[in-house]
């Protein structure tokens, strides 16, 4: 179960990212989120909960045998 949350927490950081440099329309792309003020906050916001996520399961411990 650990992995499932280092790797949900992956794809948050990452979507993070993505949504953030589409807010602050980084990425040259036109149309959607491009632009959009609210994805610059929303990005941060997410890539934060996706730490908390990889930090939760690094510290997680195995189960015992």
């Amino acid at each position: 179960m650990r992995w499932v949350w280092l790797a949900v927490g992956v794809l948050l950081v990452l979507s993070g990212i993505v949504w953030t440099l589409q807010g602050l329309n980084l990425l040259g792309q036109s149309g959607g989120m491009n632009g959009q003020p609210i994805w610059a906050v929303i990005g941060p916001v997410t890539a934060l909960g996706g730490l908390a996520l990889i930090w939760y399961g690094l510290r997680r411990r195995p189960p015992a045998p």
